[in-house]
Order: C-alpha cells, then structure tokens, then sequence
C-alpha cells in the first residue's frame, strides 16, 4: 500500500512538472536535435573530439566502431543512477529528456545523406555554432544534457567542488587523451571548435536573458504607468525629490524588451517631449514575468 502511494505521488508531481513546464520540455527537445545534428554531421566524419560524455562517445566511436548513441544513453544512465538521491526530480526529468533526445536522432541522422563542406575549418566553425546554439537554449530553460552536467551538479551539492573548474578538469584530460586517437591537427581543429562554441554559448544565454531598464522621470507618471502595464510588463514607481529644484517627483523603473523600448520613447515624445529617460541593458532579470528561479 505504501508503495502504491509512493507511486502515486510521484505520477503526480511528474504530471504536474510537465504541465507547466510544456514549453521548457519544447526547448530541450529542440536543443538536442540540434545537438545531435552537429555531432554527427560535423564532429564524427572529421575526427574531431568533444568533451563530456559526448566526447568519451565520439573517442569510442573512433576507436571501436561503437555507434555514440550506445555510449551516451548507458554512460548517462549510469551517472543517474549514482546521483540519484542528490538530484531533484525536474532536473532527472530534464536530463533523460535531453539523453533520449539525444541518443534517438544520432542513428536518425546517420541515415539521412547530406553533403558536408570539404573544408575542415568551415566545418568547425559550423559545429561550435551550431553546438553553442544549441546548449544556449539548454540552458536558458534551467536545462541539461547530462553528462559532466550530473556529475558536477553531485559534486557541488555533496563536497562544494566548484563546477567551472571540475568540468575545465576533465575535459582537459580528454583533449589530451585525443592526441592519441585522432591527432594533433584534428585536436587544434577540434580546439578552435570549441573556443567558437564557447562564444555563441555566451552569446545566446545573454540575448535569452537580455531585458532593457528603463528609468523615467515624467510629468504624466500614471500615463505613462498605463501604456507600459498595457504593454505586459511590470513598473515600479519611486517617489523622487530634485536636489536642485527641491521639487518632488515620481520615478518610474521598467524591465522591457528592446521593442517595447522604441515604443515607450515614441509614446514619449508625442506625449511629454520634456520626459528624463535612462536606458540601460540589464543582461539577467530573475522573476515572474522574466527568467524562472528554477532555471538557476
């Protein structure tokens, strides 16, 4: 009877997690088509290496022939199982959505032709764009693609180990390890791939993130507090006083999109020509209406 319970309970949180977080689940899905898309058509046909769990994948299929959906699906599956009782259920969820993604459209791709660019720098500009595309959305959404991602995430919750540095580790030592398989030349190759991953990764989770402050001192404050609420978005009103002037007035603090930027200086300059207006990027915005707590 217990068990039943215990089952029961689960079915529901998982029913739940799925139904609010359908469009978190779209986004992971996609990533990893993507993911897979570049692995196998511009990482394994140049024998270049990767890191994590998908670079241990790729180095097997070198070595052995072994298809890298196999590695990735049981290597993943075992990391679960040994930090199991440190994660919490939407990150196992996110994970093996990411890991069964993945490890599906390896063998899909593999048999869908494509003609793949002779030169090897095109095409590791291609695969660190695509990848870094790819784990931006991933991560914008809170998500994972397993891997090092579970092993660092159970190393800093069990003993504090720092995650950049544990990660930059391993994969260190499994570039090393590639000289070996694939060669020097493909290892730089492979390198220069990454280092372009690493700036579209960048890249992608700040314009995810990304969210124009806008402060305005105004002399149509409820005016102006209409046309932004209207807009979708929140405005916090300040009670300000001029240190010259001596004269009190409201001030007025935004989060918008860049599109609703341009629309709020036009409403201005019909509305109030003589409006103060502070414009400035905001490269991170947590709560509601903006990026989940979660997804940290």
């Amino acid at each position: 009877m217990k068990w039943n319970e215990t089952i029961k309970a689960n079915l529901e949180v998982f029913h739940s997690i799925l139904r609010k977080e359908w469009k978190t689940f779209f986004v992971i899905l996609l990533s990893n088509i993507i993911f897979a898309f570049a692995v196998n058509y511009f990482t394994l046909p140049y024998r270049f290496p990767d890191l994590g769990v998908s670079g241990l994948a790729v180095l097997s299929n070198y070595l052995f022939g072994i298809s890298p959906s196999w590695v990735i699906f049981i290597g993943n599956m075992l990391l679960i199982l040994w930090g199991r009782k440190s994660l919490n259920l939407r990150f196992l969820l996110i994970t093996l959505l990411s890991i069964c993604t993945f490890s599906l459209f390896i063998p899909v791709f593999k048999n869908i032709p494509l003609n793949l660019p002779q030169d090897k720098f095109m095409a590791t500009v291609i695969t660190g764009l695509l990848k870094g595309l790819a784990i931006g959305m991933l991560f914008s959404v809170g998500g994972s693609s397993g891997g090092l991602d579970i092993v660092a995430m159970v190393m800093r919750r069990r003993h504090g180990v720092e995650v950049g540095r544990f990660s930059i580790f391993i994969n260190l030592f499994l570039l090393a390890f590639s000289i070996g398989v694939v060669g020097l030349e493909s290892v730089v190759y492979g390198a220069v791939g990454l280092y372009i991953f690493g700036v579209t990764l960048d890249n992608v989770t700040r314009n995810f993130d990304k969210r124009k402050q806008a402060i305005i001192i105004t002399n149509i404050p409820d005016e102006v507090c209409v046309f932004i609420t209207s807009k979708g978005k929140g405005v916090t009103r300040f009670e300000g006083k001029g240190a010259y002037t001596g004269q009190s007035r409201p001030v007025l603090l935004s989060l918008l999109e860049p599109r609703q930027v341009v629309q709020l200086k036009q409403f201005l300059q019909e509305r109030d020509p003589k409006a103060f207006v502070s414009i400035c990027d905001a490269t991170e915005v947590l709560g509601q209406g903006f990026k989940s707590w979660k997804s940290l």
